[in-house]
């Protein structure tokens, strides 16, 4: 697996100063820049996006580039139908992630739509749920 997207769902364009006592106290473009050094052999394309269409287009460019995905989902993982569909219907590898630990939270946030979907889901780890993925992505598809 040499070329991975990474995407972002609503609110996390936040991160560093939404709730950092829960997702963390650095931007993702900041923690981006060290995935892209630590895995420098990867080809990354990175989409943040708080519109669900944008999320959805981006699944399918990605299948249709033979590219893996490390998605997270943000809320949608809680409630778009559509998100899963898109997953549902593309044949490249993707990994859910969640920087907290979903299950520690909300009951509403024990559980999402598109974790069936997708190879595995990794949630708790803060930022590093992300390298988790990515590592996941090239173990299993190496």
């Amino acid at each position: 697996m040499n070329k991975i997207i990474i995407i972002n769902g609503p609110n996390l364009n936040f991160l560093g100063r939404r709730e950092p006592t829960i997702y963390g106290e650095i931007s993702f473009e900041e923690y981006y820049l060290q995935l892209k050094n630590k895995f420098s052999s990867i080809a990354f394309e990175y989409l943040q996006s708080n519109d669900e269409g944008e999320l959805i287009n981006a699944i399918q460019r990605a299948d249709k580039a033979g590219m893996g995905i490390v998605i997270n989902p943000g809320a949608y993982g809680h409630t778009s139908i559509a998100l899963a569909d898109a997953l549902a219907s593309i044949n490249t590898p993707c990994v859910e992630v969640h920087i907290s630990n979903i299950y520690s939270r909300e009951n509403f946030r024990h559980y999402t739509l598109i974790s069936a979907k997708c190879t595995g889901t990794i949630s708790g780890f803060g930022l590093q749920s992300y390298e988790l993925g990515i590592q996941a992505l090239i173990t299993q598809n190496s």
